[in-house]
């Protein structure tokens, strides 16, 4: 595996925390039982958890936009004391949780990693899925750096700087949740709050060997969050594993958790060479298929479907689509008076949207409920829809940093597959693939509308046995 430099100095000189071992990649669910036998307090490792944040800031990585030390460990500190009184919320009580620089904190500024609205009013409560975390007992470690505005898959921010890619810092880490998987990857954060319009969960999963679950739109309330586009925004974790992600999920959906990961023989998986399997490269192509191998190995019936339908994306997204036309609705006025402080990447996406009037805005609606209704009576043959989470494996920073045109091609390529699943207002999880010693190659285990928790069941059961192939 390739470890930047810096990284290496990063880990080599981690604080460590007196009389416990390393926490490195543990899950949340290996936490809170540390946490529950008393190996381990919350003020340990929410400590050490900062440490790690500021050594990583101090190497000149960008991964928070900031830190909120003092009250976090407040709040720690509040944990420890209700566990020993017996009073334990949930898994996720006194677990150190990012949090993705758009959603509101009461205190804090929600800049959505942008000039524009650092000098906002700060948030006078907290959005409604931090308050869950609250409420499930998470501690709140800081600010995660993101695509400005959360529009792009890549994760470059010419304001705070661009997280680097955790197992190569050339790459990138993939956006728009980039700081957020960076700070799980590196253990600055048990788990990552973020958001998903397009891919931006599942692509810095993919990208940064991680599990991301991007959930049904509507299972997450998304008040007080800056928003991109009021029909495909979704909110969701990245953390360390598929239970991780589904304690994750219970607490900011206020659904139940997953049920047990079923038997893998006689689940049918199906796949499509149409849209989501054209020009992969050649070791996504190769992880890809392994899986599938190995799941027909272990009894699932692993079938190819045809959806050409999926071929009228790129039309039907030709203007800017859903994102652009309701990213400028809400930008419109802040690009008028604002409009040189964004990154110009950015604001040349949003302005697309400015193109598209009422009629061409009800014609995608109405494109996007003919494409719902198809994907439904195909995709109920099969127990899940698997394809690979980005086409590549993560790009060179260099290149996309200086010239439009290839953060612009690459950036579509690098978009396309994810968010095929939030056009069919669907659910996914991206679980990590790859052979030892691989870049990190993503597997997306999709869903119709409403499926999340019997993804997240079979994703536990794919995950088991990729582990188990590579222990």
């Amino acid at each position: 595996m390739i470890i930047a430099g810096w990284v290496e100095g990063y880990i080599a000189n981690a604080v460590q925390t007196p009389a416990f071992v390393r926490i490195t990649m543990k899950t949340i669910r290996q936490l809170a039982a540390d946490l529950a036998s008393g190996r381990l307090t919350s003020v340990a490792l929410t400590q050490d958890m900062l440490a790690r944040a500021e050594a990583h800031r101090a190497h000149g990585g960008h991964a928070y936009v900031s830190l909120d030390g003092e009250q976090a460990l407040k709040e720690a500190r509040a944990s420890d004391a209700l566990r020993a009184a017996g009073m334990v919320a949930s898994p996720l009580a006194g677990m150190p949780i990012s949090i993705k620089d758009l959603f509101d904190v009461r205190g804090q500024v929600s800049s959505a990693a942008s000039r524009v609205l650092a000098d906002a009013p700060a948030a006078s409560r907290d959005a409604v899925a931090v308050a869950r975390l609250r409420a499930a007992g998470a501690v709140l470690l800081g600010r995660t750096n993101m695509s400005e505005f959360a529009f792009s898959g890549l994760g470059l921010n010419p304001h705070h700087g661009t997280p680097r890619n955790p197992h190569d810092a050339s790459r990138v880490a993939g956006g728009s949740t980039s700081g957020g998987a960076v700070s799980v990857a590196l253990d600055m954060a048990a788990g990552a709050l973020g958001t998903d319009t397009g891919g931006s969960i599942r692509i810095p999963s993919a990208f940064c060997g991680l599990t991301g679950f991007k959930p049904t739109a509507a299972s997450v309330p998304l008040a007080g969050t800056v928003p991109l586009s009021r029909s495909l925004d979704s909110a969701g974790a990245i953390a360390n594993s598929v239970d991780c992600c589904a304690i994750l999920h219970a607490a900011l959906s206020g659904h139940a958790p997953a049920p047990p990961a079923p038997s893998l023989k006689g689940l049918r998986f199906g796949y499509t060479a149409d849209y989501v399997g054209a020009n992969l490269e050649p070791q996504v192509r190769q992880a890809f298929e392994r899986t599938l191998d190995m799941l027909g190995a272990a009894g699932a019936l692993v079938e190819q479907f045809d959806f050409p339908e999926l071929l009228q994306l790129s039309a039907i997204n030709s203007g800017g689509g859903l994102v652009a036309a309701e990213a400028w609705h809400w930008h419109r006025d802040l690009l008028e008076q604002q409009g040189a402080q964004y990154d110009p990447r950015v604001a040349a996406r949003i302005r697309r949207g400015q193109q598209q009037g009422a009629a061409e805005y009800l014609d995608l609606l109405d494109a996007r409920a003919h494409l719902r209704a198809i994907a439904s009576d195909r995709l109920a043959l099969f127990d899940a829809w698997l394809m690979p989470s980005v086409a590549i494996v993560a790009p060179q920073v260099a290149p996309l940093e200086a010239d439009d045109a290839a953060f612009f091609a690459t950036n579509g390529l690098v978009l396309r597959n994810a968010s095929v699943i939030n056009f069919l207002d669907g659910c996914d999880l991206s679980l990590p693939c790859q052979a030892r010693g691989e870049l990190p190659v993503g597997l997306s285990i999709c869903g119709v509308h409403g499926m999340d928790e019997r993804i997240l069941a079979i994703a536990r059961a794919v995950e088991a046995l990729l582990h188990a192939a590579s222990p």
